[in-house]
């Protein structure tokens, strides 16, 4: 017998966990953190509803924190057993979780610094000794389906996502899991990425399975027509007309590179001015180096770049602030320049602290070029919000605001669909999964509109048995 449970990414776009129990055996996939709304983040701090130290084995489809950012305190609470992701993943996990860790130690210390804390004293979630000793757990395997044996009756393979360098479709295949003695193949899409984005490879097929979870991040709608490079044009003109900086809340992994790509793309096609590009975050840094070294991700367009002895992710007039105190130099730099820093929905990170200092000047835009999931800052910008509260202060947002859909790296439901039609057999039963409620229902409608398949959109806690 062998069940599955939905203990995070159900019912909102953070918190990815999925816990698979057969024949006594224990694999966690994704080990996410909850962000946005209050009730969502205290998840994070109450003990997981099942036994760190129970599990065999831990699979991560990809880098992003709401799929990885949990992983330092599982292994806090007791968890000492292998995390299986690919290569690519796991250059990105060596310097995203140890990141992770620095900024919430130094977000505690502002907050106890600035008396900002009703905790005494305010702590990080995990520290930066957490996040070294759950990269020591790590054991990679190529992108190319072969399965690995991960817990004893328990195989994983993993193919090529499309979302960010690294991302992976993972295929589980349960031994004796059925009720009639039979194996069950169980699909996880993780992040679908959308077909014909810059650098990396497409989506791979989906495999046959049993069972399948699918995104749904974009589930209830479809991204923007117009190019995003030519929105992007646009939007880096106005802003240097007004001689304002234009601030880029971008995920470190993935869009950043993405948006140095253009931007260079641009440049070189005189589209626009060569602008100062401040990239203020030392995890976007070394994910660029990262991007760069795993070729055998890169698409086409990438290499054809790298064959005019260019580099793809470096602008004309680029500086990365790795530091803090390079950092707080970009306080002192004036007139048109474009800021792209993290965190992308505004959660934290070195933004916050351009935000508060940029949102109030009109002449600022501020650009979202991605998700931006409820409760969080960016949210609440893009909803129109005229202030926000960052680090304990009331922050006025004059500023314009701007949003590319067509940057984001998910799928949107056309897209899933299209991904859908690979499917060689249709599943027993399929799950929405990574969506707020409107949006995992409505993708959930779609594959029932366009297949005929037994779809649900799965509530947190629900338990589901492998028949």
């Amino acid at each position: 017998m062998a069940t599955l449970t939905f203990w995070g990414g159900v019912g909102t776009v953070t918190g990815s966990k999925y816990l698979i129990e057969s024949n006594g055996r224990k694999v966690l996939v994704d080990c996410g953190m909850f962000q946005g709304l209050r009730e969502l983040r205290e998840r994070n701090w109450e003990d997981p509803p099942f036994d760190p130290r129970s599990l065999d084995a831990v699979l991560i489809t990809h880098a992003h924190i709401d799929h990885t950012g949990y992983l330092p305190r599982l292994v806090a609470q007791g968890y000492n057993k292998p995390v299986y992701c690919s290569r690519g993943t796991g250059d990105l996990l060596k310097i995203l979780l140890p990141d992770a860790a620095r900024l919430q130690e130094e977000e505690a210390e502002y907050r106890n610094r600035h008396g900002l804390t009703k905790h005494q004293p305010a702590l990080p979630l995990y520290t930066e000794d957490d996040a070294q000793a759950a990269i020591k757990l790590l054991e990679t395997v190529p992108n190319t389906s072969e399965p690995r044996e991960v817990a004893p009756g328990i195989r994983a393979g993993f193919r090529v996502a499309g979302h960010i360098l690294g991302s992976s479709l993972v295929l589980v295949e349960l031994d004796g899991a059925g009720n009639d003695g039979a194996g069950r193949r169980v699909l996880f899409s993780g992040d679908l990425g959308h077909y014909d984005q810059p650098i990396i490879k497409d989506p791979e097929p989906p495999p046959a399975c049993d069972y399948m979870l699918v995104e749904s991040t974009y589930g209830d709608r479809l991204h923007d027509p117009e190019k995003p490079e030519d929105a992007l044009e646009r939007i880096i003109k106005e802003t240097a007309a007004r001689g304002g900086a234009l601030l880029i809340p971008a995920f470190a992994i993935g869009r950043t590179q993405e948006l140095i790509y253009l931007i260079r793309e641009l440049e070189d096609q005189q589209r626009i001015p060569i602008l100062p590009v401040r990239v203020d975050s030392p995890m976007a840094a070394l994910a660029t180096q990262a991007y760069s070294h795993r070729t055998e991700e890169q698409d086409e367009e990438y290499a054809s770049v790298l064959a005019k002895k260019q580099h793809p992710l470096k602008t004309h007039s680029m500086i990365t602030a790795s530091s803090r105190e390079e950092s707080k130099r970009l306080n002192n730099e004036e007139g048109a320049r474009i800021i792209i820093s993290a965190s992308g929905m505004m959660t934290g990170g070195r933004v916050m602290h351009h935000a508060m200092r940029l949102l109030p000047d009109h002449r600022t835009t501020i650009l979202f070029v991605g998700y931006q999931a409820a409760g969080t800052v960016g949210r609440k910008i893009l909803e129109g919000a005229r202030e926000v509260r960052i680090m304990g202060q009331h922050v006025p947002v004059r500023c314009h605001i701007e949003r590319i859909g067509g940057f984001s790296a998910h799928a949107d439901w056309k897209e899933v669909l299209r991904w859908l039609e690979g499917m060689p057999l249709p599943p027993r039963r399929s799950f929405t999964t990574h969506g707020e409620p409107e949006a995992a229902a409505a993708m959930a409608a779609h594959i029932r509109e366009r297949f005929g398949w037994t779809v649900e959109a799965p509530q947190y806690g629900q338990t589901v048995e492998l028949m």
